[in-house]
């Protein structure tokens, strides 16, 4: 009786063994960009709404340099990085940099002007006055910002932050080449991010643009190699160019999250007049607004993209176009996202569908009624079958005042990324070779006219 007890318990223990083994092997943890923010409470930190991705007529924009900083201020815009082409940004108080490449911007009779000592001080604190009145708080100056690539036709543009004084002027790029400029950024010790991709793809009147592998594997392999580039703008001005870049950005997390590498989306307005300001901009999740959190945050993903404005698709909405630019109804606002085990929890306010995306497809909805009062909405993965082949969710809220979508929240199975490393075979170096060949700027140019005959 003994020696079959024996046999028994450790029968019992191998069993166990091997089901908590089985368990642990399908077993993962959600890991949010959102869980060092604080809610609520007397320590609560704040929602701030910000641009990083702004031009005037400094480069090629139509407002001048003071207006364009001065209307951010206006709209209710906490932090603002001034990014012309070419131009690394100063405090608005400092003469911005000339290039005589806008010098037209001068034959045109367009003016350049920096803000006085004392417009910079009331704006940055708050004090300059809005219909008559202080706004009682400040506009964060952003510096160091630079749209390179400042002369391409193909618009291989890529945004800078954190330059170094100068570092960027004048850097005019090469045609179909986003990796010089995220290379000058990394060499520079400042971070990156891919802007409107789909604007380079010329996705506008073809979807499937944005899902093809090599489209998906052209933006992935840059932002593998470097880790200063944190990823890719997927909302952009009136997003007219670029409707699909939130399904590509979809297609490179894929890609880049078995590697260990996040990809960060970006919202911004990229506005060269009044009417791109209330289109598309981001809200940061900051305890303070002050330019090192706005950098941690950058990196960190604690912030939300917006848009006002987007064109419908029958992948993952919206499913009717949308457009609140310039009106008074508030856009859809995240009041928090938890996390506990496999479930998720989302509160928000003025939204009407709350949506969860992973790996590229809807997931999970619900509808809810359009107000200002928080709603809630409980996520729970285990309820969703194969949730655990998930590399991440994502939620985005529509409501009648826009687009409103968090970063991706990531599902970690425990194991171990695996190694990039990047192609050098004979084949793709000579790829790359007639690759650079065709984007020869006159090529390029030629591409732009049947392209624009085309369409």
């Amino acid at each position: 009786m003994k020696r079959f007890i024996s046999i028994l318990l450790s029968a019992l223990f191998i069993f166990s063994v091997m089901a908590v083994s089985a368990s642990a092997e399908g077993d993962y943890t959600i890991v949010s960009p959102y869980e060092d923010v604080v809610w609520s409470g007397d320590n609560a930190w704040k929602a701030y709404k910000g641009n990083l991705h702004t031009h005037s007529t400094v480069s090629d924009a139509d407002m001048d340099y003071n207006e364009m900083i001065i209307d951010h201020y206006n709209q209710g815009y906490d932090f603002l990085a001034m990014t012309d082409h070419g131009v690394t940004g100063k405090a608005w108080n400092e003469e911005p940099t000339h290039l005589p490449l806008y010098l037209y911007q001068y034959i045109a009779g367009n003016k350049t002007t920096k803000l006085t000592d004392e417009q910079f001080e009331g704006i940055t604190s708050g004090t300059y006055p809005v219909d008559g009145k202080a706004r009682g708080y400040g506009m964060t100056c952003v510096t160091g910002g630079n749209e390179l690539n400042a002369l391409t036709i193909t618009k291989c543009h890529v945004n800078g932050m954190f330059l170094p004084p100068h570092k960027g002027d004048n850097y005019l790029g090469y045609e179909n080449d986003h990796e010089g400029a995220v290379k000058l950024a990394d060499k520079a010790n400042g971070l990156s991010f891919i802007n409107h991709p789909g604007d380079w793809l010329r996705s506008k009147n073809d979807i499937s643009i944005v899902s093809d592998p090599k489209n998906v594997h052209y933006f992935s392999d840059i932002i593998l190699k470097y880790d200063s580039c944190l990823g890719m703008e997927v909302f952009n001005e009136n997003n007219g160019v670029t409707p699909y870049d939130r399904i590509l950005w979809d297609n490179i997390l894929m890609e880049c999250l078995p590697y260990g590498k996040n990809v960060i989306g970006f919202s911004n307005n990229d506005a060269h007049n009044h009417g791109h300001i209330d289109s598309s901009f981001s809200v940061f999740m900051m305890k303070d607004n002050t330019v090192e959190n706005i950098k941690e945050t950058m990196q960190s993903g604690a912030f939300f993209c917006v848009t006002r404005i987007l064109r419908e698709n029958d992948k993952i909405g919206p499913y009717e176009d949308l457009n609140a630019k310039y009106s008074e109804t508030p856009y859809p606002s995240f009041t928090e996202i938890s996390v506990d085990g496999h479930k998720v929890t989302v509160k928000a306010k003025d939204c009407n569908n709350i949506q969860w995306i992973a790996n590229g497809n809807v997931i999970a909805s619900k509808a809810v009624e359009q107000c200002s009062n928080e709603t809630e909405y409980v996520l729970d993965l285990d309820e969703i079958d194969g949730a655990e082949d998930f590399l991440y969710i994502r939620c985005e809220l529509f409501g009648e005042g826009g687009l409103t979508l968090s970063q991706a929240l990531i599902i970690d199975n425990g194991s171990e990324p695996m190694k990039y490393t990047p192609d050098t075979s004979v084949k793709a170096k000579a790829d790359n070779f007639f690759y650079r060949i065709l984007s020869l700027r006159i090529f390029a140019l030629i591409d732009l006219i049947i392209y624009k005959i085309k369409y």
